[in-house]
């Protein structure tokens, strides 16, 4: 049994692990018995969504996923975030959350009850797996990613039966898919920006491994699918969470309006909408996005949490 005590031994298996490679059946193997063992949140509504990214991504830039996560909210699609604080990255989500007055670490059944109140929690993974705290110390530690980093986003405690999850590293994209295949879901896309980002890139190509039920297949979006030109990303990268929350409430406020940093939260909001099944294609769901963002539903979803958790 794996506890405080142990650090030492992760931090070499670890190590070991991280110059071997990690293969789906690993990946696989772990997220299905985290998954049976977690504590669970059930969701009254029809269908759940999960943004997240895995970490480690070479670009630091602010919480994408977690924006992101507002803005599908707001436009009436449910949203269990599932997440962390930061292991291989500037900020997680964790981390910004509590930078924009969120207490992101309320017990499972509190966030059972907002979810199902306004359609939209957060789920902080040790609350809800037991060697989460553990895990965070060693992955701290080490500085790089490890198998966790493709485990975590595996292991929604809602059962999220639609998720976008960004990969660091392009071979990971078909691994991730092959493991969520084999574990269940609906919809889901495993994304991979060809600038490196664990994110739906603007910059050129996002590499996207779909799951449709057990069946995977491969192809590449751009910017174009959203209607947006290709650009590079400067002015999206954040040093911390405090830099992070802010650009997180500016773009939910409208206050970036036309500005990189709202149309890659757009772009991948967009993304987890299309693929609750609600909207015919991604420009679609784009223009039901940036509704969400001018009509103030996004921050209002934000400012919901923020009282809900306050409670």
């Amino acid at each position: 049994m794996i506890n405080e005590m142990d650090e030492a031994l992760l931090s070499s298996v670890f190590a070991s692990w991280h110059r071997k490679g990690i293969e789906a059946d690993e990946i696989y193997a772990i997220a299905k018995v985290m998954r049976d063992r977690c504590r669970k949140v059930n969701s009254r509504h029809e269908t759940v969504t999960d943004i997240v990214g895995t970490g480690g991504s070479r670009s630091k830039t602010f919480n994408v996923s977690t924006a992101a996560a507002f803005v599908v909210a707001g436009e009436g699609v449910p949203v269990a975030k599932h997440g962390n604080k930061a292991a291989t990255s500037n900020s997680g989500s964790a981390d910004v959350l509590s930078e924009l007055g969120v207490d992101h670490a309320v017990d499972p059944a509190v966030a059972e009850r907002i979810l199902n109140e306004i359609g939209l929690c957060f789920m902080y993974a040790p609350n809800h797996h037991r060697l989460s705290l553990t895990l965070a110390k060693v992955r701290r530690a080490l500085g790089f990613h490890t198998i966790f980093n493709c485990v975590g986003p595996l292991c929604n405690p809602a059962g999220a039966q639609h998720q976008l999850i960004g990969v660091w590293q392009r071979d990971l994209v078909s691994k991730m898919a092959d493991a969520l295949a084999r574990l269940g879901t609906t919809r889901s896309w495993i994304v991979h920006g060809s600038d490196g980002l664990d994110e739906i890139t603007l910059n050129g190509p996002t590499h996207v491994a779909e799951v449709d039920g057990t069946k995977v297949r491969e192809f590449e979006i751009t910017p174009a699918d959203f209607r947006f030109h290709a650009q590079t990303m400067a002015g999206i990268y954040a040093h911390d969470a405090v830099e992070s929350a802010s650009m997180i409430e500016k773009i939910l406020s409208g206050f970036a309006k036309g500005e990189l940093g709202e149309k890659i939260v757009l772009a991948n909001a967009a993304s987890a909408m299309y693929l609750s099944g609600r909207f015919a294609d991604l420009k679609d769901a784009t223009k039901a996005a940036t509704e969400s963002i001018r009509s103030g539903k996004a921050i209002g979803k934000l400012n919901a949490l923020r009282e809900m958790t306050a409670e």
